[in-house]
């Protein structure tokens, strides 16, 4: 009896897996006839940039300008240097990787054969780049690099037309310049938007002229902001991770309600091609600048004759600063007769505030340089030697470059100048070493003649060449002087010494750890 249970069990088993499986195929069949069901799972759509892009693309142009091969010659200059005096090989500069973004060129019937070819003379070279239009008059704005020595400027819409365009005026050192057309039409046009608004992670989007490759699209995020690539007096770029390549220089950035709020001026590249590491000009600079080109043809910057530099812990430390939180500007040069000399500055001064706002980067200066008129004042708090000072700046006009002025005569101190302090022997500044260097006559000091291997001086990057204006921010103005201030403060711990080189400021810390030299 439980044996037949346990059959007929199991044949009902059976039974019920066939009929199930005949269900199944069945349901196969009707579920391929009917409708694919809604997932259960929540769908998320990703917006899409489309929109802006038909309403932002009319206005972004390309730029072709022609530059002779004579003029392209006088355009290259010497390779810059690594950061001061690092020794050992040479290695590709910063300015190097920036150098290879800023413009595609080429010859239209040939290249050199070779990297140190030059172009045969007569030879038109081709600069290409990126533009965008904000007036419907035919203005149009690109980077100064562009069309710098062009000879023809020709300006291709995004219907393909060409238009010749002029150059209204040009500043190299923001790297803006604005163009204009003849068109017998309104043109469409940009809107500037509020770069002092963009924040590290907003979405933006560029459009461009990469490799000649006209309205390109590229989407990324803000990666920073204030960025100063030590390319000019101005520099405070958005940094973005929008792919960009050559041929977007002088192309827009816009945020995601399409408004322009950076121009398109640099990439760091080691290979030359985009690595995600792309610089903007902000709108809250470029859109003073070309108004200024638009108003009078020129930008006509505001001067204050001063040289900051930001504050090392080891320098910071020489200041008896908090190393951990260096705050505030180093006053390293003021020219004679300058605002900052007028009102008091000196080199070696802490600037804490300027306007009522902290200080934490040259661009904070350099805002209010870049946007002030003639007569507007600049009021600084200033750190001197542990003593607050306020102080009050009138901005002036950009002064001419001036010539050199009379050259002081040698001195004699050549027993003194045989002797090294801390790997330092020093030397007067003759006339031939003045010309030789390029230096002012405003600048004083002691010439480095020489330097010591495995000195504190050869570490820090000092080279012969370089002038030593102050000791312990104590002024020297003779090789003499400099070996027995320097002698003196050997022995009582890290010197702050400032230095010009190649016409610039920079305080440098001699560690006290150093020989002190000869005696």
């Amino acid at each position: 009896m439980a044996l037949g249970n346990t059959v007929g069990l199991r044949g009902a088993v059976i039974a019920l897996v066939v009929c199930c499986g005949l269900s199944a195929q069945a349901q196969q069949k009707n579920a391929a006839d009917a409708p694919s069901p809604a997932p259960t799972g929540v769908m998320i759509s990703l917006p899409s940039w489309s929109p802006l892009v038909k309403r932002v693309l009319p206005a972004v142009v390309n730029v072709s300008a022609e530059i002779s091969s004579e003029a392209a010659g006088a355009e290259e200059g010497p390779q810059s240097e690594d950061a001061i005096g690092q020794g050992g090989p040479a290695q590709p500069s910063f300015d190097e990787f920036l150098r290879r973004y800023f413009e595609q060129r080429g010859l239209p019937s040939r290249t050199p054969s070779s990297p140190g070819e030059k172009p045969a003379t007569g030879r038109k070279i081709v600069s290409v780049g990126s533009a965008f239009i904000i007036d419907p008059s035919g203005y149009i704005v690109t980077n100064s690099h562009v069309v710098a020595r062009a000879t023809k400027i020709t300006v291709i819409f995004a219907d393909s037309s060409q238009h010749l365009a002029e150059i209204i005026g040009s500043d190299p050192k923001t790297d803006i310049a604005l163009l204009k057309v003849s068109v017998n039409r309104k043109l469409p046009f940009l809107q500037w938007g509020d770069s002092n608004n963009v924040e590290v992670g907003d979405w933006v989007m560029t459009v461009g002229n990469p490799f000649g490759l006209g309205g390109t699209v590229t989407t990324g995020i803000v990666s920073a902001l204030g960025r100063d690539l030590m390319q000019g007096p101005f520099d405070d770029f958005l940094q973005i991770d929008a792919p960009i390549n050559r041929g977007n220089s002088g192309g827009p950035t816009f945020d995601t309600g399409g408004r322009v709020v950076g121009i398109n001026a640099a990439i760091y590249s080691p290979t030359g091609g985009s690595i995600g590491i792309g610089f903007a000009i902000p709108s809250s600079i470029a859109r003073i600048i070309v108004q200024k080109l638009r108003d009078t043809g020129h930008a006509d910057h505001g001067y204050l004759g001063i040289g900051i530099q930001t504050i090392s812990p080891e320098i910071a430390r020489a200041l008896h600063l908090d190393p951990e939180k260096p705050m505030g500007l180093l006053v390293n040069d003021v020219s004679p007769d300058s605002p900052a000399a007028k009102a008091g500055v000196q080199p070696g001064d802490v600037i804490q505030e300027a306007d009522g706002g902290a200080v934490h980067g040259p661009h904070d200066i350099a805002k209010f340089v870049i946007t002030a008129q003639v007569g507007d004042k600049l009021r600084l708090t200033l750190d001197r030697n542990g003593k607050i000072q306020k102080l009050e700046l009138t901005v002036a006009h950009q002064p001419a470059v001036k010539q050199l002025a009379a050259i002081e005569r040698q001195q004699s101190g050549d027993a003194a100048e045989a002797q090294t302090v801390m790997g330092i022997w020093f030397a007067n500044l003759t006339p031939d070493l003045r010309r030789e260097f390029g230096l002012a006559a405003s600048v004083q000091g002691a010439v480095i003649g020489g330097i010591e291997e495995n000195s504190s001086a050869a570490a820090i990057g000092l080279v012969p060449g370089d002038v030593v204006t102050s000791i312990n921010r104590q002024p020297v103005t003779q090789s003499a002087e400099a070996m027995q201030k320097l002698r003196s403060v050997a022995n009582q711990g890290d010197v702050l010494i400032l230095v010009h080189r190649h016409g610039i400021a920079n305080f440098m810390v001699l560690s006290a750890q150093s020989k002190a030299g000869n005696d």
